[in-house]
C-alpha cells in the first residue's frame, strides 16, 4: 500500500509551509491543533461542527477534491466527543423537550468521515474504527485490505482526535495526564503522566508504486500489558519483515510517563544502539490516533532524508533512509509496529 499525498494538522507548524524547527509550547499540560481556514463551507454549517470536524475536514478535503478517492476510512477513539456531552447536558436541561438536533449530528464518531462524503457527494465505502488506540491502525489495515480486493482503487485514510473537556477531566483523574508537565521537558521527566494532545493527519493511498511519498509494508497491531510479550512481538517483528536495518529510522511514542518507558526502552534495545531513535510527542502530547502523526512523520523523513535535531533520542550518523519502524503504544494496553519503506 503506497502513500501519494498526505496533510497534517497539529499544534505545529505542519500544515501548509512546513517548518518542524519551531515548537510550539504546551500550555496548562495541553497541546491544541491550530485550525485550518475552511474554504467552500457555508458559516452556518461551520458554525455547528465540532473541532474534530474541522480538523479533519481541513486534513481530508483539499485531498479528495483533487483526488477522487474510492472511500473515506477514519480512526478516531471519541469523534465529536464534546459535542455529544452537550446533547446529553440538553435532554436533561430541556427535560427530553426540544433539542437542538445539531449537537446530535455532530456526537457521534462518524460525524468526520460522513461530513466529507456528504460536503464531496462522495458516495463510496465509507467507515469509522473506534477502537481507541488502535482506531487509526485498524484504518489502514481496513485500506490495505480493501486494496487486495479491490486493485487499482484508492482510498482516504486518517486518524482524527481532539481534547473534549469531558475525555480530559475522566482520563486526567485517572493519572493519565500531568497538568503541570510541559513539552519543554517532556522526555526529561520521572513521574506517571503525559500531556494531553490532538490532531488530524490524513492520507491518499492505492497501490500504485509510481511516485508515491512512501511505502507501508507491514501494519501490526495487538494488545497487551505484558513487556515481555511487548519485546517477543517486536523481535519476531524485525526477524520476519526487517532483516536488515541499515539505513533505518526508528520513531518511538515515546511520551514522558515513566510508566511505559521499560516498554519503549526495550524495543530500542532490541533493535540496537546503531539505529537512530526519533521522539514526537514533544510536538503533539498524547492523544489514541496519535501514529497517524508518526506515519506523516516518517513520510517527511523519508523524503527529506532526516529530520530536526530535536526529534532524536540519540547521536547518529545515519545519512540515508530507507525505511522507518513506528512503535507506539496507548496507555500501556494498545500497541502497534508499523513499517515504512520508499
Amino acid at each position: 500500500m503506497y502513500i501519494h499525498q498526505h496533510i497534517c494538522i497539529s499544534p505545529q507548524q505542519t500544515n501548509g509551509v512546513v517548518d518542524l524547527e519551531i515548537i510550539n509550547p504546551s500550555l496548562e499540560g495541553k497541546l491544541l491543533a491550530i485550525e485550518p481556514q475552511l474554504q467552500g463551507i457555508p458559516p452556518s454549517m461551520l458554525r455547528r461542527m465540532s473541532k474534530a470536524v474541522r480538523i479533519g475536514m481541513g486534513a481530508g478535503l483539499p485531498l479528495i477534491k483533487e483526488k477522487s478517492v474510492d472511500g473515506i476510512i477514519i480512526g478516531t477513539a471519541n469523534g465529536g466527543m464534546e459535542d455529544c456531552i452537550r446533547f446529553l447536558n440538553q435532554i436533561i436541561d430541556y427535560d427530553e423537550g426540544l433539542l437542538t438536533p445539531a449537537n446530535f449530528v455532530q456526537s457521534t464518531p462518524n460525524a468526520i468521515a460522513g461530513q466529507l462524503s456528504l460536503i464531496t457527494k462522495n458516495r463510496t465505502y465509507n467507515a469509522t474504527h473506534v477502537h481507541n488506540g488502535l482506531a487509526f491502525e485498524n484504518a489502514l489495515i481496513d485500506a490495505q485490505m480493501s486494496l487486495l480486493e479491490k486493485p487499482g482503487t484508492q482510498y482516504l485514510v486518517g486518524g482524527v482526535d481532539e481534547i473534549s473537556s469531558y475525555n480530559y477531566n475522566i482520563d486526567y483523574l485517572a493519572g493519565w495526564y500531568d497538568k503541570i508537565k510541559s513539552n519543554e521537558d517532556l522526555y526529561s521527566s520521572q513521574s506517571p503522566g503525559t500531556i494531553a494532545g490532538e490532531g488530524a493527519a490524513m492520507f491518499i493511498v492505492n497501490d500504485l508504486a509510481d511516485a508515491a511519498f512512501g511505502r507501508i509494508a507491514i501494519i501490526e497491531a495487538f494488545q497487551s500489558t505484558d513487556k515481555e510479550q511487548v519485546e517477543a512481538r517486536f523481535k519476531s517483528f524485525l526477524d520476519t519483515y526487517v532483516p536488515d536495518t541499515n539505513h533505518t529510522l526508528f520513531i518511538s511514542g515515546e511520551n514522558g510517563d515513566s510508566r511505559f518507558l521499560p516498554a519503549y526502552a526495550t524495543c530500542e534495545f532490541a533493535i540496537g544502539s546503531s539505529i537512530p531513535v526519533a521522539r514526537f510527542k514533544h510536538l503533539t502530547g498524547e492523544y489514541p490516533t496519535a501514529s497517524s502523526f508518526a506515519l506523516w512523520l516518517a513520510c517527511h523523513a523519508l523524503k527529506h532524508q532526516g529530520l530536526p535535531a530535536h526529534f532524536y533520542k540519540n547521536e547518529h550518523n545515519l545519512a540515508q533512509i530507507e525505511q522507518v519502524i513506528i512503535y507506539n503504544q496507548y496507555q500501556g494496553r494498545q500497541h502497534s509496529f508499523i513499517l515504512v519503506s520508499r
